[in-house]
């Protein structure tokens, strides 16, 4: 854990263009124990931990990863993994706790500092979940399905289409075995983001759609997915059908606005507008298109201003503003 810790923090800096001497230089720490630090040879001081995560602009997501890799917790994982038989409660939760430390980062450094250490996680929780045995292999399985969407997402948004759609793939499996309804929407609606990326129309709407239709799917997730299934259905030119989408996603605002699952945590009222800007941008409605790219984007949370994912509602607001 400290290793991957290490790895993260690593390929985050690397992203930056910022090596681990020059690291070291602004961080006034000796580049020896940076570099034990960072390459998985010794676990980082609380103070170190605060100054990446300043130096990274982290926004306190480095703070969360160092503190969801607690040695009790590293123990707990370590055991399970050497007798999956005896598998406990406490070490399921302590997966789930990395995984969403780590899909926090993401939305401090990108996806690519992420994409190699997830995929060795990702190695090992699909093993450990193969031998696995006992009343907590369910709640295991779940959170497999999980780490299967994250790093599917990952390599979606870093542009490798065709490695993120086969890990989507296998994450609807998986949160279907685990009756995880907001699982497999969310992994229905990176389809739809992939489609999106690649100019598909007739695949967004298809995927959003779907995502939109998903038993257990929650009403945060659905207004996002009937929102965006109205894009693709407004760029195919059937304007009814993104009408009656626009005006469901409407009547779900109300419950949408209850606390979103933690596996889709961002789905806030402030994100839902960035889905509405996008919708009313494919309707060709410029000025309610910018002015909900516009309040979208002004209310995200900072760690999330740098986001990769938000260079596309940029390049909305930019186009709708142009065109009103």
């Amino acid at each position: 854990m400290v290793a991957q810790f290490g790895e993260q923090v690593r390929s985050a800096l690397k992203v930056r263009g910022i090596s681990i001497r020059e690291a070291a230089r602004r961080l006034t720490y000796d580049p020896a124990y940076l570099n034990r630090v960072l390459n998985g040879r010794q676990a980082p001081s609380p103070q170190l931990v605060k100054r990446l995560d300043r130096l990274l602009g982290a926004e306190g997501s480095v703070v969360g990863l160092a503190a969801s890799l607690t040695p009790d917790d590293h123990g707990r994982i370590s055991r399970s993994i050497a007798r999956p038989a005896r598998l406990d409660r406490q070490a399921v939760d302590a997966l789930a706790g990395v995984l969403a430390a780590q899909r926090r980062l993401d939305d401090a450094v990108g996806a690519a500092p992420l994409i190699h250490p997830t995929e060795a996680q990702l190695l090992t929780v699909k093993q450990l979940l193969r031998d696995a045995r006992g009343p907590h292999r369910d709640a295991l399985l779940g959170v497999v399905a999980e780490y299967v969407q994250f790093a599917g997402w990952l390599h979606a948004s870093a542009g490798n289409y065709v490695q993120a759609s086969v890990h989507l793939y296998d994450a609807v499996e998986l949160a279907d075995e685990a009756g995880e309804g907001t699982l497999a929407a969310q992994a229905l609606n990176f389809r739809g983001y992939i489609a999106r990326r690649q100019g598909r129309p007739t695949a967004v709407a298809r995927w959003f759609d779907a995502a939109y239709r998903t038993p257990g799917a929650h009403a945060a997730q659905r207004m996002g997915d009937a929102a965006q299934a109205a894009q693709g259905y407004a760029q195919l030119g059937e304007h009814e059908t993104a009408k009656r989408l626009l005006g469901e996603a409407g009547r779900l605002a109300d419950a949408a606005r209850e606390q979103p699952p933690g596996t889709a945590y961002w789905l806030t009222p402030d994100f839902q507008r960035l889905s509405l800007g996008l919708a009313h941008l494919g309707m060709a409605e410029y000025s309610t298109a910018a002015d909900h790219l516009r309040s979208g984007l002004d209310g995200l949370p900072a760690e999330q201003h740098r986001a990769d994912w938000t260079a596309e509602y940029r390049a909305a607001l930019q186009e709708a503003e142009s065109a009103r």
